[in-house]
């Protein structure tokens, strides 16, 4: 089963990623509260656990916080498209999908070789625009839209 298990957001770059169980998603601001939203092609930024973990499992590293790489929200159980047009419902909430978050030298901060290890296939997850709002909450099931 297709699920959102995580939420987080960031006030400022480089500020400490928040932990939620539910938020408010706009058009206009993305996740409410977090600085990127205004940015129309990177307003929310999905990450699937499967890539995450394979790119730590890569690199010997077990148990690296989803948040360090600093998405707003982490899913599991669906391989994320790769194809920029694509469209994904979480919950109520409708984004489409406008490129790959590209891995940067932060993530060789967060542990050496991870960089490298998140740039195949996308692993790094996907950047996305909200063409339909609503409130995700821990739990939400997530699905492609053909």
């Amino acid at each position: 089963k297709a699920e959102l298990i995580g939420i987080a957001r960031k006030a400022r770059s480089r500020a400490p990623m928040e932990s939620l169980d539910r938020v408010e998603v706009t058009k206009e601001l993305g996740v409410n509260g977090d600085y990127r939203g205004k940015l129309r092609r990177r307003q929310v930024t999905i990450l699937a656990k499967e890539d995450w973990q394979a790119a730590c499992r890569e690199i010997g590293q077990g148990d690296i916080p989803w948040t360090e790489r600093r998405a707003n929200l982490y899913v599991c159980g669906i391989v994320l498209p790769r194809i920029k047009g694509s469209k994904l419902s979480i919950g109520g909430v409708i984004f489409e999908i406008t490129g790959e978050t590209d891995p940067c030298d932060r993530m060789d901060e967060v542990a050496m070789g991870l960089k490298d290890a998140l740039t195949p296939n996308w692993r790094g997850g996907v950047t996305c625009r909200v063409v339909g709002a609503g409130t995700l909450s821990i739990g939400d099931p997530v699905n492609q839209i053909i």
